[in-house]
């Protein structure tokens, strides 16, 4: 396998996640062990499987942890929603987060079609 540095989706989905890391600063004290905590884990998830799945030396193993990843980024999702319902999110920081959730969830899908159609 590549490195994982190198490959389009695991750079933008490590941007997200600095993103994050910014935009719940801003959280209540009182979210540290909540919503900061699981949005934060989450998205760090994505690039994380990225990564691992990088390493596995096969595509099947490859493909096996870009599913986690596509996982990670649909609970990413709803906790960036959560957050801006319950006023944590400004609709602005909201809609670049999704946003950049949504252009990754694409290219996992992508990547992941692309990794079926060579192996098949």
């Amino acid at each position: 396998m590549q490195d994982f540095r190198q490959l389009q989706v695991w750079q933008k989905s490590h941007a997200i996640v600095l993103a994050i890391y910014q935009a719940t600063q801003a959280f209540p004290p009182s979210e540290m062990y909540g919503l900061t905590n699981q949005l934060r884990r989450s998205s760090t998830s994505i690039p994380t499987n990225i990564a691992e799945g990088c390493g596995r030396g096969s595509d099947a193993g490859f493909v096996r942890f870009l599913h986690f990843a596509v996982g990670s980024a649909n609970e990413v999702e709803y906790q960036l929603l959560l957050a801006h319902d319950i006023g944590y999110l400004n609709q602005a920081v909201y809609q670049q987060l999704n946003q950049q959730t949504a252009e990754i969830k694409r290219m996992l899908i992508g990547l992941l079609k692309t990794l079926k159609i060579n192996s098949s």
